[in-house]
């Protein structure tokens, strides 16, 4: 095993394990960097965008910079390099959770705030209820309920006009949250690469498939970023990346979907304080009772018994 790996704080690479000797400063970590760090990326992005960044570059950008510096780190480690069924497995998740999941959250943030992006990505959850029924385990009564709720609160928030400004983002952030719940269901029934070099090779085809987009979409810089931009990617690519995406790809291997989606309702809270407080952004009367539904819908999803 190379010395680099000494380096490296094992809270950014946590060590695998299975759920039942999960450590609980691991566990606790894992949620930190899903809740809080994942909460704050929808400001960064918006900050990214507001910049200077084409939305698909700065994520491909991101995603495979990240990727990179995921994969050099496991393979001095001593990973195997993944085969080439591992890498076409891992693509196929990059593609549903990063370029169609997230690519739609960055897509729609060019004209709806970033807090409303976060409440409506809050519906994640009710997606993957639904999605663990069509492989087998169907939602009870109070997971019904959540479903059913969770659904009025989303078109709630369309009802309010917070996402009525441009239906291409509506459409995005429609298909955002189905795309992420199926590939976190469908990640455990594909041949994946170990660990979180499976993280890896998500990031990197994922990336690469952004950066494909961006060119066929003719995005460019057309003015030098501005340091917050740089400084936002940054934070992006360290912290939401390789920080708190490799703690999702962990929590997903050893923890109850349940828990490992359960920052979904927590996201939208700490994304519209921030944007509230540092980004002057607001959120009408409706979509704060479209938050309670959302929200209160989750809740019921993880609390019922399973």
């Amino acid at each position: 095993m190379s010395t680099i790996s000494s380096s490296i704080p094992s809270a950014t690479l946590p060590a695998e394990s299975t759920t039942a000797d999960m450590s609980r400063g691991t566990l606790y970590f894992c949620l930190f960097a899903l809740y809080a760090i994942w909460g704050s990326t929808y400001l960064a992005i918006h900050w990214v965008l507001q910049g200077g960044f084409p939305p698909f570059l700065m994520a491909g950008v991101r995603y495979v910079v990240a990727g990179a510096i995921l994969y050099l780190v496991l393979r001095l480690r001593g990973y195997a390099n993944p085969s080439a069924r591992q890498w076409g497995a891992g693509a196929l998740i990059g593609f549903l959770l990063l370029v169609v999941g997230n690519g739609a959250v960055v897509f729609a943030q060019q004209w709806v705030p970033s807090g409303v992006v976060a409440i409506v990505v809050g519906s994640v959850p009710l997606w993957t209820a639904l999605f663990s029924g069509l492989f087998g385990q169907w939602p009870g009564r109070a997971e019904r309920w959540g479903l059913g709720i969770g659904f009025c609160g989303l078109l709630l928030l369309n009802l309010g006009s917070d996402m009525s400004g441009n239906p291409w983002a509506v459409l995005a952030l429609l298909v955002g949250p189905l795309s992420w719940a199926f590939g976190s269901i469908w990640t455990r029934r594909l041949p994946m690469a170990e660990g979180l070099m499976s993280t890896a090779t998500q990031m990197i085809t994922g990336g690469a498939i952004f950066l494909l987009f961006s060119f066929g979409a003719g995005e460019h810089l057309t003015t030098l970023p501005t340091p917050r931009a740089l400084l936002s990617l940054g934070y992006l690519i360290i912290f939401g990346s390789l920080v708190a995406f490799s703690a999702y790809g962990y929590m997903l291997r050893n923890a109850r979907p349940a828990l490992a989606t359960s920052y979904a309702y927590v996201n939208p809270m700490v994304a519209v304080l921030l944007g509230t407080f540092l980004a002057g952004e607001s959120l009408s009367t409706w979509g704060f009772v479209a938050m309670a539904a959302i929200l209160g819908s989750v809740g019921l999803l993880t609390r019922a018994k399973r």
